[in-house]
């Protein structure tokens, strides 16, 4: 079965800017998800692996730690489907003030993703401690 796109891009225009922006098609998708053995296999396969990973954070020092590595790392992949050149060693020296083997700009860049990651994690954290 095809499904149709997951949605579409508009032309936009924002301080004299034109840019495409993505809108995604309305939830739920239709046609609606079947859920075949297969699918709730998979499902379930990976629910058991949340649960393992919750585990594990339980077993962790610090979790946080492990967060830190894991937002710089997901702020230099990100970051590099943009076009930057960092890595997460450029990142961290950026991070220290000190000078990264690639333009400080795209370490700048990467810096920036990671401050919008901390902020989204702020503002998820803020409702589901309630």
């Amino acid at each position: 079965m095809r499904r149709p796109a997951p949605g579409r891009y508009v032309n936009v225009a924002t301080a004299g800017e034109p840019f495409q922006a993505f809108v995604p098609a309305p939830l739920p998708p239709g046609p609606p998800l079947v859920w075949s053995a297969a699918m709730r296999r998979r499902f379930d396969a990976a629910l058991v692996a949340l649960g393992r990973l919750d585990a594990v954070t339980a077993l962790l020092p610090n979790a946080a730690l492990l967060l830190y590595s894991f937002v710089r790392k997901e702020a230099v992949l990100s970051s590099q489907i943009e076009g930057t050149q960092s890595s997460l060693a450029d990142l961290l020296l950026y991070e220290i003030d000190e000078q990264p083997g690639v333009p400080v700009d795209d370490a700048r860049e990467v810096s920036r993703c990671v401050a919008a990651l901390d902020h989204a994690q702020r503002a998820l954290m803020g409702p589901l401690a309630k």
